[in-house]
């Protein structure tokens, strides 16, 4: 069955452009359109979608709240955010609202089509550098910037699942951290996995997010 994908932006000629490039892939279909977020909520309820391209800035309901009310419903399809380059604060706020990751709207098709099948396979479509290098630049937004770590949430995690989390946050590979740590890659795996199910967390992307709000990780990614 082909990916069902759903394109979110108040620009026809864009949405045009995007329909022509994935309805040319054999394994994707663009199965519905909105023009804002209040349409792309009601079209969504009576279709079936699996990754929905959201822009940010749009009529009547932005993007970052349209994919928060995505979100927030059981088994909601996968939110790519569409940004620009100085539209990244709505790239972050997208992910903390719960996206899988975010794109530029000039990226190539080919970098395009690999997010969305990533994404659809389950993974986060930015490489944690790339997520890391944005919450960078806005780890002032955060509640816990400038202020002692909040460790709370974290302690749940045993100390070597800790240190896993610190080397997600920044940046390192499932195969880096198991070189840094003297693992076995399926045992970085095991441990990022338990880190999701015990923080109750979907993605690395949320471990990033995750990371700098509560300061275990800073601006720069040194920890906290």
């Amino acid at each position: 069955m082909p990916i069902r994908v759903m394109l979110v932006d108040d620009q026809v000629l864009l949405r045009t452009g995007f329909r022509m490039v994935l309805d040319a892939q054999p394994d994707m279909e663009v199965v519905a359109e909105a023009g804002d977020g209040v349409e792309a909520l009601q079209v969504l309820r009576g279709r079936d979608v699996d990754v929905v391209l959201m822009d940010v800035r749009m009529p009547k309901l932005d993007g970052v709240e349209t994919t928060r009310r995505i979100c927030a419903d059981p088994n909601p399809p996968k939110v790519l955010i569409l940004t620009t380059f100085d539209l990244d604060e709505y790239a972050f706020s997208g992910l903390k609202a719960g996206a899988s990751g975010f794109m530029l709207k000039d990226v190539p098709p080919g970098e395009l089509l690999a997010a969305i099948r990533s994404v659809h396979s389950g993974d986060a479509v930015v490489a944690p550098s790339t997520t890391r290098r944005l919450l960078d630049r806005f780890a002032p937004m955060l509640p816990s910037a400038g202020k002692e770590p909040q460790h709370k949430e974290l302690e749940r995690l045993t100390g070597r699942e800790r240190e896993v989390m610190v080397l997600v946050a920044q940046g390192l590979s499932n195969g880096e951290i198991a070189a840094r740590l003297v693992l076995s890659e399926a045992t970085v795996k095991t441990h990022v996995g338990r880190i999701l199910t015990k923080l109750g967390l979907r993605d690395r992307v949320q471990v990033v997010v995750l990371a700098y709000e509560t300061g275990l990780v800073r601006a720069g990614g040194q920890q906290g």
